[in-house]
């Protein structure tokens, strides 16, 4: 009978790794679809007014949005206790003086940050995100400081008016 010898240790395969990049690839791509960027989290009640005629904005990337609206919770600063006014992220103060400065510094933030991507600071469109019931006379204030800081590129924010028999 013949005997059987090891010649030396069995060596264990290797992993084939090569559709592992696939795999990695896929689910980086499966996240960026399902990810969405937010720059901002609403903190305020935003219940948009409807229109009856609107138009999408063209370009996004050089949009800073307003909010102003009922806060949704408590400890957020308002004016007369109804209204909180959100620039980007932070908010205003409640005063209006102070609201006005806060503004100010608002659109001289937003301007260096284009300045510093080599985008024309006086392309930025202002977005207007206002709630239905948010009186005018909020709605002006923040008007007149966007006009004297010369802002004057401003969206209103709306949904559209479904007409019954369209």
């Amino acid at each position: 009978m013949a005997r059987f010898r090891k010649e030396g240790k069995k060596e264990v395969p290797e992993i084939n790794t090569g559709s592992m990049s696939d795999i990695i690839f896929m689910f980086l791509f499966f996240f960026m679809v399902i990810t969405t960027m937010r720059e901002s989290d609403s903190q305020v009640k935003f219940t948009p007014p409807k229109a009856s005629e609107y138009q999408k904005l063209e370009k996004k990337s050089s949009v800073a949005t307003i909010y102003m609206g009922e806060p949704k919770k408590q400890g957020i600063p308002a004016i007369d206790e109804v209204v909180s006014i959100q620039l980007n992220d932070k908010f205003a103060r409640t005063r209006s003086e102070d609201m006005k400065v806060d503004i100010k510094g608002f659109i001289e933030e937003e301007r260096a940050a284009c300045a510093e991507k080599d985008k024309d600071p006086n392309a930025i469109t202002y977005s207007l995100k206002i709630d239905s019931d948010v009186k005018m006379r909020y709605v002006n204030i923040l008007k007149q400081e966007l006009r004297q800081n010369n802002a004057l590129k401003i969206n209103y924010s709306t949904k559209k008016d479904k007409k019954e028999g369209k």
